[in-house]
């Protein structure tokens, strides 16, 4: 059939399995969003407050529901406003493709209105990206594009596409979207199962990875065939139920001393579907001394990843899901019930915690377990950036997997919300629930309005301490108490705020408050923000110093 180009984007969606997508109309993209109009029972569209807000949504969505994430955006500033977006989803390995609008292919390299060469602006934080300049390969740069952003390791793929692409007509034929297929070294497999077998404290150290592909379930039957305990990384947060026995915690910078002290008495690390990367190691070399003699097995789809920052002495490439089925297989049941009571023991002697003066202060803890048990832990949390995106990691006991969203890679603060709308969108009867700073919250908080137009029913948490907390933590530790503009102190009155919105607002003032406001805006189906009001001086411990070592994390900060 002949159809034209904004048609065959939309058919080619379709065949993908996409029936959300997120965006922002301009002009280079009119004629895309005019077939849209025709497309409207197929094709739902989330019409965000700003392309940024667009990228962290699909990126949310991915996240949330193991779909890939789409977004649409116009030429200029609508598609380099995508940019973080996507350099987001690149750090975290998360499948997103991006739509963006360009001028007509003979304005092209003219500097005209709202041309930006977002490819060549791209090409460092996206898997592939294409520019398309002729009609009749539209269809093959969209499915190679969903093909890549979901192949080996996931990530963004942009496709630009300039306006009188959209509006050419050529001939369309539907296809069966490519199928992925995967293989393992089964020599590598064999090695892995010796070892495994041959170690008497072996530590499981779980990244992202695991939740990309699918492999929670796995993941849970080994730890429990080879009797280990499990340590996550801030991105593999909900790889494994954090309330199981086994979960020491996460590792690194902000990482339990239990997991340090596994670390540093296990014979065997176990490393699957993580990067190593500096916030998990602190110092590299002291990562490596504090494990002494231990021998580490990486299990990763990347090979560039294995040795790239730890050396492993032992290593599985292949996809997680399908390495641990075959693992799952072929190692023998294992009994490490004295390396378990060891972990019990450390476990109780050094309990995450936080303490007050005042008992009727408002404690992050305190907020965040109370959300846990009131969601069963089955919540889809999404976060900011900073000291609330470590507290929620501590205290949210993680059931199920894909129930987490945070910038892990690359830290960017005004992710969460968006994230929170994707979440949403993608999981209408779970409880979504994005916890924020209130520094963040200032960079994102015109989506709330997005939440107001669609009566989206998440809770925005926002713990206001009127500073910038994880800045102003280390200012405090390094930088001699001087606190340079990391004091926030805006006059901002959420419930007007919430009002002048169109959504509820309510505040957390007093530790009494906690419960019955956290229960009423989880009953009443409503957008909610909470103004969470907490002490400027409460920590995120334990701590481990830029560049000292895993082994000896600040338990306690005078």
């Amino acid at each position: 059939m002949i159809l034209n180009g904004s048609q065959i984007i939309l058919e080619c969606l379709l065949e993908q399995g996409v029936d959300t997508v997120f965006g922002y109309p301009g002009g280079a993209v009119l004629n895309v969003y005019d077939a849209l109009y025709g497309y409207a029972d197929k094709i739902n569209h989330i019409l965000t407050s700003h392309e940024q807000g667009a990228a962290h949504a699909a990126d949310g969505y991915a996240r949330s529901t193991g779909k890939t994430g789409v977004v649409i955006a116009t030429s200029g500033p609508g598609a380099t406003n995508l940019v973080t977006g996507l350099a987001t989803a690149y750090m975290d390995s998360i499948p997103i493709v991006a739509i963006t609008g360009n001028v007509t292919t003979d304005l092209l390299g003219l500097d005209s209105f709202q041309e930006v060469d977002i490819t060549g602006i791209t090409m460092p934080i996206t898997k592939h990206n294409y520019i398309v300049k002729d009609v009749t390969k539209l269809a093959d740069a969209i499915r190679n594009a969903f093909f890549i952003a979901n192949d080996g390791r996931k990530g963004p793929v942009l496709i630009d596409i300039p306006k009188d692409i959209t509006a050419a007509k050529c001939e369309y034929s539907p296809q069966v979207p490519e199928k992925h297929s995967y293989e393992v070294n089964e020599d590598e497999i064999s090695e892995a199962v010796k070892i495994i077998e041959n170690s008497e404290r072996p530590f499981i150290y779980a990244g992202g990875g695991v939740v990309s592909c699918d492999a929670a379930d796995e993941l849970a039957e080994f730890a429990e065939l080879i009797d280990a305990p499990v340590s996550l990384s801030l991105m593999g947060q909900c790889a494994f139920d954090n309330s199981d026995k086994r979960y020491t915690g996460m590792m690194g910078m902000h990482g339990t001393k239990t997991s340090s002290l596994a670390l540093t008495h296990c014979d065997l690390l176990i490393v699957m579907g993580s990067r190593f990367s500096d916030r998990v190691t602190c110092s590299a070399q002291s990562f490596q001394n504090a494990m002494g003699n231990a021998k580490i097995l990486h299990i990763d789809i990347d090979p560039a990843e294995v040795n790239k920052n730890i050396p492993a002495n032992y290593r599985v490439c292949g996809n997680v899901e399908l390495v641990l089925q075959k693992l799952n297989k072929a190692v023998k049941k294992k009994d490490h019930s004295q390396w378990l009571k060891q972990i019990a023991e450390w476990k109780k002697e050094y309990p995450l915690s936080q303490v007050s003066e005042d008992p009727d202060d408002v404690l992050p803890k305190d907020v965040i377990e109370t959300l846990d048990e009131l969601t069963h832990g089955e919540a889809i949390i999404s976060t900011e950036v900073g000291q609330h995106q470590m507290w929620t990691a501590e205290f949210y006991n993680f059931r199920k997997p894909r129930s987490f969203a945070s910038s892990g890679g690359l830290g960017t603060m005004g992710y969460g919300l968006g994230a929170a709308i994707g979440c949403k969108v993608g999981n209408p009867d779970k409880i979504v629930v994005n916890c924020a700073g209130d520094g963040s919250f200032y960079m994102n908080m015109n989506e709330l309005t997005t939440l107001a137009k669609y009566q989206l029913p998440v809770i925005e948490l926002v713990f206001n301490n009127s500073v910038l907390g994880m800045v102003r933590q280390w200012q405090k530790l390094f930088y001699g108490g001087r606190f340079s503009q990391t004091t926030l102190e805006k006059p901002t009155d959420f419930e007007l705020l919430g009002k002048a919105v169109g959504i509820e607002a309510m505040t957390i003032s007093k530790k009494s408050d906690i419960r019955p406001v956290l229960e009423k805006a989880i009953s009443c189906g409503k957008p909610v923000l909470i103004n969470c009001i907490i002490g400027k001086d409460i920590n995120v411990l334990p701590m481990v110093p830029a560049g000292a070592s895993i082994a000896e994390p600040i338990l306690e900060i005078k």
